[in-house]
């Protein structure tokens, strides 16, 4: 989802709730504690220059059982982040802490936000001969020249 498609949501909602695809949500008390752009310049595996940008929201819930976000205050974050960090038009990543940080992509049902949970990936797959798609290990090791016996890998 890009911020122009959250900021169309917003003023539609009467309240402002994230929940993830298993159905569970985040705590109604949540704060949006920060809005950012990230600017990522990577190369990838197979030496291709890469640069991708997102504007991040970290989500956060505190013991503030009384705090309710609602979707003018959260627009007017959103406003607030666009004029004094130049946020562009951006896909929306969502940080939010479980185990560990999780970054989660963002889509919407109708009624919440989902926090959709997101994959890493080989860019390069041509040029660095890595799988396109999981596979068994024997069947890996049945069609490559290194096999797990081999001592090459």
């Amino acid at each position: 989802m890009k911020l122009s498609e959250i900021k169309g949501i917003l003023p539609r909602l009467d309240n402002v709730a994230f929940r993830f695809t298993d159905g569970k949500f985040v705590p109604e008390h949540f704060h949006v504690t920060e809005i950012g752009s990230v600017d990522k310049h990577f190369i990838d595996c197979g030496g291709t220059v890469r640069h991708e940008q997102a504007v991040n929201f970290q989500l956060w819930d505190a013991n503030d059982i009384d705090h309710r976000l609602k979707p003018g205050k959260l627009l007017g974050i959103i406003k607030l982040s666009e004029e004094k960090l130049c946020i562009g038009d951006h896909e929306i990543e969502v940080e939010y802490q479980g185990n560990t940080i999780g970054k989660y992509g963002l889509d919407f049902d109708g009624s919440a936000f989902v926090l959709v949970n997101k994959q890493t990936a080989c860019l390069a797959n041509d040029a660095c001969g890595a799988p396109k798609m999981k596979k068994d290990i024997r069947e890996i090791a049945a069609t490559s020249r290194c096999t797990p016996d081999s001592g090459c890998c």
